[in-house]
């Protein structure tokens, strides 16, 4: 099978090393094999996201020698696409309406004995409105209330499921550690989980890679492909890039990007001997 990797970022601001490490190593995989390179701007978030970023992105890794197969698939252009999905699902039984706010949940998990957390840190959703009546929901929604769509977690488990992780072998999944997540609200029409894992399948990709933070989503990701028939790509979790003291490069921390490397003089050829 052809080597199909991609590198998927979300624009809400300059590329830096950590993403340019990820980007790379997916480059280099694809390359060294001779398969496909894919670009995917994942910008469903429109508070966040800005054109701008998208363009620098995309500017930057032609800098650094990236090159990539195809167009650009541009989310937001594709809300359709994953609307679809949520119909299904929904029409599975496996959505369902909830009507909390962040405060509400905070306050019931405050208020319980035990408050789990998923795997990945985030508490798990105490599920207050997964048994609400059809007509309560119904009620509440014509009465303009704003809700999230959840997936009903216990309905989807059907069976166990792995993934294969590179160098280490099948991984058994643990979805339901994550409870019921929230696959489309409002303001985000649909998840980075759908998104990412419906646009994995749609454009071929066979060998994820990125980085260890999002391994453990894994787990819920590869319960998606189930419900969906989707295929399932191998995946390689990478070490993340660091500063000096050990903490990962991360944009809210102002972590150097490429716009101010190049501006600073440093070659293209400097960064990608940084990447490596």
């Amino acid at each position: 099978m052809s080597v199909v990797t991609r590198f998927a970022p979300s624009p809400t601001g300059y590329l830096h090393l950590g993403h340019a490490f990820s980007a790379f190593t997916a480059w280099r995989r694809a390359r060294d094999a001779g398969g496909r390179f894919l670009l995917r701007l994942e910008d469903i978030d429109p508070s966040r996201c800005r054109p701008e970023y998208a363009a620098a992105i995309q500017e930057d890794l032609s800098w650094l020698g990236i090159d990539w197969d195809g167009p650009v698939r541009v989310q937001s252009e594709h809300l359709d696409d994953y609307r679809c999905v949520l119909s299904i699902l929904r029409e599975r039984g496996l959505l369902y309406p909830c009507f909390c706010t962040r405060t509400d949940i905070a306050r019931e998990i405050a208020a319980s004995a035990a408050a789990p957390h998923a795997p990945d840190g985030s508490p798990v959703y105490p599920g207050m409105c997964r048994d609400l009546s059809a007509d309560e929901r119904a009620a509440r929604i014509a009465a303009g209330e704003r809700f999230a769509l959840r997936l009903h977690a216990r309905r989807a488990l059907d069976g166990p499921l792995s993934f294969e992780e590179e160098r280490e072998g099948a991984i058994v999944c643990d979805p339901a550690a994550f409870g019921d997540v929230v696959l489309a609200r409002k303001d985000a029409p649909a998840s980075y989980h759908l998104c990412a894992t419906h646009d994995d399948a749609l454009q071929g990709v066979t060998l994820v890679t990125r980085g260890e933070d999002l391994r453990e989503a894994t787990h819920l990701h590869r319960l998606l492909q189930a419900l969906m028939g989707w295929p399932v790509p191998r995946y390689a979790h990478h070490r993340l890039l660091t500063d000096p003291s050990g903490r990962r490069l991360a944009k809210r921390d102002r972590a150097a990007t490429i716009r101010d490397l190049r501006a600073s003089g440093t070659s293209a050829a400097a960064v990608r001997a940084m990447l490596t």
